[in-house]
């Protein structure tokens, strides 16, 4: 398998977002791993040093579609440590391709019921084994420093922006960035109005707080309208940046609004690619132009 490359999170101008007073640049953290890929591999840092000397079996939560899964599972297989998924919901007659992709490389699948996924309960085969529990998305103060590792976040810049799940790598951001850079958040969930708590729960608490939008998840999470395809295929075809349309899609097409709103006055943009585009395999073939 390869391995992380890290130099390959490059930054890389964005003539089609900057405008006369704004330019915007991406950090393309989508280049570091074609599965461990994007802020997953900070988050899952030192998570995986911790397996790694304490012996123990990693075990975490997501989706079918679940880029933390796959993510989990190929950062374990390189790193030799067995790992375990717990999968919301019963086990489907055939596995997504993530899922399948996730067992060729060595991890365990265990599917459990929605409400004990809520929960967060491990399933009867696991009771009796060593396990380091990594939270869905890679929630936690480790995840968070491992965020806070990813290159040039602490460069001079007016704002960074990225998308947000759990919050763990806006969390990582704020802790990381330089003073007097703003760090904005874009929800890709419906109705997250905790998020801005579960990123203050991450931080020292005179760390700063960020800024969060609420507008733009296109319906809730791994939800789409045909103007967020069409948004995917005209930022590619402009820009050759591919992104997905649980996340980065989201995070760019917000991103693109704000600058005509609340980012008026901002020089100089960071936008962080976090990856995933492995997601995109749930939409119907010729969707994309990538």
């Amino acid at each position: 398998m390869e391995a992380i490359q890290e130099d390959l999170a490059t930054l890389e101008p964005v003539p089609w977002l900057s405008n006369p007073a704004t330019r915007v640049q991406v950090l393309r953290l989508d280049r570091v791993h074609p599965l461990i890929s994007g802020n997953k591999w900070y988050k899952l840092r030192f998570y995986l040093e911790t397996a790694r000397s304490s012996g123990k079996k990693v075990v975490t939560f997501g989706g079918a579609y679940s880029n933390h899964i796959l993510a989990t599972a190929a950062a374990c297989n390189q790193a030799g440590i067995p790992c375990a998924g717990i999968i919301r919901g019963e086990a489907p007659p055939q596995y997504s391709e993530t899922l399948r992709d996730a067992v060729s490389l060595g991890m365990e699948l265990h599917f459990i019921a929605r409400e004990a996924y809520r929960q967060k309960q491990l399933p009867a085969a696991l009771a009796d084994t060593s396990c380091l529990v990594i939270p869905e998305g890679g929630y936690g103060i480790p995840g968070m420093l491992g965020a806070a590792t990813m290159p040039f976040i602490s460069g001079t810049f007016d704002r960074i922006c990225c998308a947000t799940g759990t919050g763990t790598m806006m969390a990582g951001l704020l802790h990381s960035a330089a003073k007097g850079t703003a760090v904005t958040g874009f929800s890709v969930l419906k109705n997250h109005k905790s998020l801005t708590q579960e990123v203050a729960a991450l931080l020292p608490p005179s760390s700063p707080s960020g800024i969060i939008y609420h507008d733009f998840h296109f319906g809730g999470y791994a939800k789409y309208n045909p103007t967020l395809i069409r948004f995917m295929n005209e930022l590619y075809a402009q820009t050759g940046i591919p992104t997905d349309f649980v996340y980065t899609a989201k995070l760019f097409y917000g991103v693109k609004a704000m600058l005509e709103q609340d980012f008026k006055t901002d020089r100089n943009i960071l936008v962080i690619h976090s990856g995933g585009l492995q997601g995109n395999r749930s939409l119907p073939k010729g969707a994309l132009i990538f």
